[in-house]
């Protein structure tokens, strides 16, 4: 996969604990990562910087990105404040200006910021991988199970003219 990038969304240590099926994410979006590496794909982390929920202020231990998937030299880390990780950020130009057409998508929390990112990136005309095991949530109105489930079945289905949404497992990631 060419002129593409790994997009981690908020897997900050506050969001992370607790969340469905936590640490079987956490080691396969950390492979994915260092596959990504090793591959020279550009890895960039999305941090989130809540204005309400302390746990998730910046500077607060939960605010960092989970320690078994740290930031290592060479990988790009943006600060959001909104669901959508293009909203008010340099996304957007950084992607570009790496060359990037197509992204991958991983993190947490599937319903909010894995989703509105996603969506947001077909607006800025990014072809997406949603990697169908690399992201999570927990259990709200229905169970994480669900929720996860029903986003791998139906942001393929998302309508735009000139970008796609393929929804792939890991293991079906690989660079030449």
């Amino acid at each position: 996969m060419p002129n593409t990038a790994l997009i981690i969304i908020d897997m900050q240590t506050a969001l992370v604990t607790g969340a469905f099926r936590e640490h079987e994410v956490l080691e396969r979006v950390g492979l994915l990562a260092d596959k990504c590496r090793a591959a020279k794909v550009p890895v960039i982390y999305i941090q989130h910087n809540h204005a309400s929920f302390e746990p998730m202020m910046k500077g607060q231990p939960g605010w960092n990105i989970h320690s078994a998937i740290a930031p290592e030299p060479g990988d790009l880390v943006i600060e959001k404040q909104a669901s959508d990780a293009f909203y008010a950020t340099e996304l957007g130009a950084t992607l570009r200006s790496l060359g990037i057409d197509t992204v991958m998508v991983t993190g947490m929390q599937t319903e909010y910021c894995v989703d509105a990112t996603a969506r947001s990136a077909l607006s800025h005309e990014f072809d997406v991988v949603l990697i169908s095991d690399c992201h999570t949530t927990g259990n709200a109105v229905i169970t994480a199970e669900q929720i996860i489930a029903h986003h791998n079945a139906t942001l393929p289905n998302v309508v735009h003219p000139s970008a796609a949404i393929r929804a792939v497992p890991s293991a079906e990631i690989a660079f030449p």
